[in-house]
């Protein structure tokens, strides 16, 4: 056994021999208790008295003996030996690890005692250990798999190594489990004890898909809530309350329903979910809960259980660090744990293909600093997944460095996945119920309706509505429809006589701008910290002054229902805003517009209700009809090309402007910015300004000019001349409506 290390136990191997990174030899070392039989406690004892303690590392090189049954040149397992043997091998190259000559270690612990990690031994656990965490059946189940023959063990892992189950056996699987949970036990309870500050348990196979009565997903044992229930029993003074924060990118189904009902252990898995579609997937029962956000504990344990589910991979470091400042780290201080047990799979680092994630081992750094805040930094490190060797390699050395006292190094924090944010809202408003710190900003909607309230941007357009009435005497359009929401009364307000007006301005917006500064301390909102702005309302009262008949056309982001219960609901989907834009403008085209006498009728899109411009002209023929159009975007680009109408595209060129933002992806590319001065987008034209009120007001004059000089000499677009090619693609990273 090869090195010298550092080591606060007993040792399997007294010899000494240079450094060796060939895959057979092994890794466990130590010096030899019988020279230095009381060096390490007095070294320890010295070091408590100035508050200063070392590192722990758990690691054994039999556990690399748990291999597939198996031993075709071509079998090949993502729970490889070599995970562990790299990651030791890793944390010796970054000197992590005392490799030198073992004769030099009475001077190494007395003048930098917390230079290295000291050695924690891995021992096989008891079955009364294993049992705190798993029935006895199971316990049974794994220990019989040392009792059958290599046939057998083929024909187990064919069984159980595909679906759901997916595990391997071998000849070693059960003495390698058993190590597996003992190391990580000790590493537990050396940190608890107080032996050592911090620790990192390399340990296989891993536990965090094991059930408590079945193994599952490369998993024989629990390795966590193992030594979780063993700390628990044997330091209950100390130890009652423990965190267990999983970042494995898999859920960990095993630890969530092991303690779905004890109050004394929070767990909190980060996790791609799919809806339920990604690995361990949904439970065959479907009564047991799964990586949902929904499921949040039972019993006493209601709101002990935290799922932060992604809706797809490709999370990096940006949505892994929102989580740990919005949800995992507020919520952690309040539990005030005891101890911090992290169940650590490296499969969501970036290079894990398996995972499909991004996580770089700067932001595991972070993340591990962070967890140490807690707990007076009593934080045990368990490895479970990950399988690119070199990225669990990478990220292991660097959560090692940060429990050794290294400060994380800098990282740049990217961007935040809109439907991430959205997911970490709705974690918020799940786990408001039982946590303090996530109730600011979040409303119990139900309680709420049960007041008769009603959604503000109901009370806005009815508002909006009795000042447009007051003023120029608008009164809501009738429109047909087969259901009927509250969202839908006064969505159209149109002028007296609007079928008499020579002149008409149609204006299909969204809805006014809410702005608010909310408390401080409770984010209640006041209503005099609070505003509503419309840049619509300015070109509503000058086209009355120019003696125009007005149709306002009002787009809410989100159709309310009466069933509606979630205290966030995400606005705005192309798919819904498509299908309701194109029914409301046909049926006003069909029914008002195209039977009004008016000489001039003129368009205007705000916002992502600009939409409607597009479709009106695709779906009717109606340029002839329109004097221009007057679009401000800074979303989606939309395109207007027709199969049916050739001279569409050339007709909105001539007859449109269309201001899109000064912050729009359009003008960030060149090749995008030239594409966009094809005909199919109309006369696009850059503002200065950011958003739609600044935009409207900024450019008011000009588009009033524009229009008035367009009355009397109205365009007619009677054109062959041919249109642009073109895929017919929206702009700016968004797809076209």
């Amino acid at each position: 056994m090869g090195d010298a290390d550092l080591t606060n136990g007993t040792s399997h191997d007294n010899s000494v021999r240079p450094e060796d990174d060939d895959d057979t030899a092994s890794e466990e070392a130590s010096y030899d208790d019988g020279v230095y039989p009381d060096l390490q406690d007095l070294a320890l004892e010295q070091l408590r008295r100035r508050g200063l303690l070392p590192t722990g590392c758990c690691y054994d090189d039999r556990m690399k003996l748990h291999m597939n049954a198996d031993f075709s040149p071509n079998t090949h397992h993502p729970e490889d030996p070599r995970r562990i043997h790299e990651i030791f091998k890793a944390f010796k190259r970054a000197g992590l690890v005392y490799t030198g000559p073992e004769a030099e270690l009475p001077k190494i612990i007395k003048e930098c005692p917390t230079r290295y990690m000291w050695r924690i031994p891995a021992r096989p656990a008891t079955s009364q250990e294993i049992c705190l965490a798993h029935s006895s059946e199971h316990m049974t189940w794994v220990e019989h798999l040392d009792k059958l023959s290599t046939a057998e063990l083929r024909e187990l892992t064919k069984r159980y190594d595909q679906g759901r189950e997916s595990l391997y056996v071998g000849s070693m699987s059960y003495p390698a489990a058993l190590l597996s949970a003992g190391g990580a036990i000790d590493t537990c309870k050396n940190v608890v004890a107080g032996q050592v500050k911090n620790a990192f348990a390399v340990i296989r196979p891993p536990g965090h898909h094991a059930e408590f009565d079945a193994p599952m997903g490369f998993c024989f044992f629990n390795n966590v809530p193992v030594a979780v229930r063993v700390c628990q029993q044997d330091y209950s003074d100390i130890c009652r309350k423990v965190l267990v924060l999983d970042w494995d990118v898999h859920h960990g189904n095993g630890i969530q329903n092991i303690f779905y009902e004890d109050p004394n252990v929070l767990y909190i898995s980060i996790h791609v979910y799919q809806n339920g579609h990604f690995y361990p997937g949904k439970p065959p029962n479907p009564e047991t809960p799964d990586g949902g956000i929904e499921n949040c504990g039972a019993g006493p344990g209601l709101g002990k259980n935290i799922n932060i589910g992604w809706h797809d991979q490709g999370m990096g470091d940006g949505e892994y660090m929102a989580a740990f400042q919005k949800i995992i780290m507020p919520i952690a201080k309040e539990f005030n744990p005891d101890l911090v047990v992290i169940s650590a799979g490296f499969d969501a680092a970036d290079g894990d293909e398996l995972g499909g994630c991004f996580v770089t081992p700067p932001c595991y750094a972070h993340m591990t600093h962070m967890l140490m805040s807690l707990a007076d930094g009593k934080v045990a490190v368990c490895l479970e997944g990950g399988y690119n060797l070199s990225a669990i390699s990478s990220s292991a050395v660097a959560v090692a460095q940060t429990l050794m006292g290294e400060p994380p190094p800098k990282m740049t924090i990217p961007k935040l996945n809109k439907e991430a944010a959205r997911t970490l809202a709705k974690v918020q408003a799940y786990q408001a119920p039982y946590w303090e710190c996530m109730r600011p900003g979040i409303v119990d909607v139900p309680a709420v309706q049960s007041l008769n309230a009603n959604r503000l941007h109901d009370v806005i357009r009815s508002a909006q509505r009795l000042v447009l009435q007051e003023k120029h005497n608008m009164i809501p359009l009738y429109v047909q429809r087969d259901q009927l929401y509250k969202s839908f009364e006064n969505q159209v307000l149109v002028t007296p006589n609007l079928h008499n007006s020579r002149r008409m301005l149609v204006i299909i917006h969204d809805p006014p701008q809410l702005l608010a500064q909310p408390d401080p301390i409770d984010s209640s909102l006041q209503p005099h910290n609070a505003w509503v702005v419309d840049g619509v309302t300015r070109y509503i009262d000058w086209a009355i002054s120019q003696k125009f008949g007005i149709m306002d056309i009002n787009v809410p982001a989100y159709i309310t229902n009466d069933e509606d219960t979630d205290s966030y609901i995400p606005g705005y989907r192309e798919r819904i805003l498509q299908e309701q834009v194109q029914q409301l403008m046909n049926y006003l085209w069909d029914n008002f517009l195209q039977l009004y006498d008016a000489d001039e009728i003129f368009l205007m899109g705000v916002g992502n209700a600009y939409l409607g411009v597009k479709v009106l002209l695709i779906n009717r023929d109606c340029k002839s009809k329109l004097s221009g159009v007057v679009n401000f975007v800074t979303g989606n680009l939309r395109p207007v090309k027709s199969d049916i109408d050739p001279d569409l595209s050339l007709w909105y060129k001539e007859n449109s402007r269309v201001y899109v933002a000064g912050d729009h992806a359009c003008w960030s590319d060149h090749d995008l910015t030239k594409k966009v001065q094809k005909r199919r987008f109309g006369t696009v034209i850059r503002s200065p300004k950011l958003g739609l009120n600044k935009m409207m007001q900024e450019h008011a004059d000009e588009v009033q000019g524009w229009i008035l000089s367009r009355v009397s000499a109205t365009s007619r677009g009677d054109t062959t001349e041919e249109e642009d090619e073109d895929d017919g693609n929206g702009i700016g990273g968004v797809r076209a409506g």
